[in-house]
């Protein structure tokens, strides 16, 4: 560790492992190192003992027998965690849990990168909107929106006028623009010029180009359309209703084969570091290095040499120190904070006619919010619960003290719920770019069920280390294969 690194990675959530793998292909020197002795950190994937060790800590102690407890009690425990969940083993559950889009940046990252060799992907079986109680497939062509009963008659002919629009849209053939400069009106201009209802553009915007507010109704339109574009390719990929993919075994897949790709072009792997510190040059508030203790690697040598036992090295770095804002705490700021409920269900949610896996979006106007809700289910199917078992995720961004109740309208979705998890995490981001202090800082997590913002974040990241945009336009996402 004694050494330079043209990059110095800390944490191995998913976006500091996808930024590793992308930089090691591409020659740099990296050393990745993480506090935790897991892959994964915010991101991670647990199993069942793990679970109830991080969110019911009493009762996990308590059913093994206390602090002082032998592998005895331990087993007790696990059988009774078996008589009621099956196997713990059995269980993959994402902290952070998110479906990627079929043609999305992920999968296209994953091809690029090579990762998608060491991964393996479930398409998702049903994609839905909220609306005045119910829940509505998602229509995202011109022949869905004909039978969609989301729009009355007249509604469903605007809207196919407008996906036929899209759907025809090329950027290089100005026959296809039908005269509009989709660089200088905005969203809103021409939502207005197809006459599409204030609801119709509300599950477009939402369910389909996947904003998070309203804000982009006043920039460019092309970023819309080519948003809802992406959602109908990646919809044409599968015969599922769905444009959306997951790992079987979870998120937690992803992470590590990121890991593999950076280690296989020679990058250094250390966990369980957990005294990881950034060094600054005072002088010029640069980063200059990250220390932590090592084991000497001549305890226990031969004869005559010297044990000195651990000691505390410092790595330097030559372009820039990345990492998640915990290993920055002054140069990271609180912006928001996530609600999550993660439950266990005997069942699949109700009235997505039982998909095994399933996004659902809840507008923010339709439950009087400002932040929309969502709905992410999964199942045995995808070998992350045991069988016969399914696991739902409702997520939204804080807007009360009252963080459970904000869940409510996508909790009462689901049916009965076998147990229930409430997490509240901080969304934290860095307070500038990074590159004068070259420390590159990832944003964290939002209540979003899919990985558009989370890859957009990544390559902002390369951009920032390496002064260059990395170009994924050409990449065929087809070549990352589902079952």
């Amino acid at each position: 560790m004694d050494e330079e690194y043209d990059a110095i990675i800390l944490g191995t959530g998913l976006k500091e492992c996808l930024l590793a793998g992308v930089l090691s292909k591409e020659g740099y020197k990296i050393l990745h190192l993480d506090r935790n002795a897991y892959y994964g950190a915010e991101s991670a994937s647990l199993n069942l003992k793990q679970l109830f060790e991080k969110f019911r800590p009493e009762e996990f102690s308590s059913a093994k027998g206390g602090e002082n407890s032998s592998k005895e009690s331990e087993k007790v425990f696990e059988e009774k965690l078996k008589e009621k969940y099956g196997r713990w083993q059995d269980w993959n559950i994402d902290m952070v849990p998110k479906m990627m889009m079929g043609n999305g940046l992920l999968v296209k990252l994953l091809v690029h990168t090579g990762v998608h060799n060491y991964v393996s992907f479930k398409a998702s079986e049903g994609s839905y909107v909220f609306k005045q109680g119910k829940l509505f497939k998602v229509p995202a062509t011109d022949k869905d929106a004909l039978r969609s009963p989301l729009m009355g008659m007249f509604e469903k002919l605007r809207a196919r006028s407008f996906f036929v629009f899209v759907q025809d849209y090329d950027e290089t053939r100005v026959e296809t623009h039908k005269g509009y400069d989709l660089r200088t009106m905005t969203s809103r201009q021409l939502y207005k010029e197809y006459g599409l209802a204030d609801e119709t553009i509300e599950f477009i915007g939402h369910a389909l180009a996947l904003y998070t507010d309203e804000r982009y109704m006043d920039f460019p339109a092309i970023h819309m359309v080519k948003a809802v574009k992406l959602y109908e390719e990646s919809l044409a990929r599968f015969n599922t209703g769905s444009p959306y993919i997951y790992p079987l075994y979870g998120l937690g897949e992803l992470p590590q084969g990121f890991a593999r790709l950076s280690a296989v072009y020679g990058g250094t792997y250390m966990l369980n570091k957990p005294d990881a510190e950034v060094k600054w040059n005072e002088e010029t508030g640069e980063a200059i290095g990250v220390s932590a203790t090592m084991e000497d690697e001549t305890v226990g040598a031969g004869e005559g040499e010297e044990k000195k036992g651990p000691q505390v090295v410092t790595a330097k770095a030559k372009h820039a120190i990345v990492g998640d804002p915990s290993y920055f705490p002054k140069h990271s700021v609180q912006v928001g904070s996530v609600a999550r409920a993660l439950c266990f269900l005997s069942h699949p949610i109700d009235n997505v006619e039982n998909a095994h896996s399933v996004q659902i979006i809840i507008p923010a106007s339709q439950v009087g919010r400002k932040n929309d809700v969502y709905v992410f289910g999964c199942s045995y199917m995808h070998n992350v619960c045991a069988k016969g078992r399914y696991v739902a995720f409702v997520s939204t961004n804080v807007e009360t003290a009252n963080p459970e109740q904000e869940l409510a309208s996508g909790l009462s979705l689901l049916g009965t719920i076998d147990e229930k998890f409430v997490h509240i995490c901080p969304i934290m981001a860095p307070m500038t770019d990074g590159i004068k202090e070259k420390a590159i800082i990832s944003r964290g997590y939002d209540a979003t069920t899919h990985f558009e913002s989370t890859v957009r974040d990544v390559l902002d990241m390369y951009r920032r280390v390496t002064g260059k945009q990395l170009d994924l336009s050409q990449i065929d996402a087809n070549e990352a294969a589902t079952e």
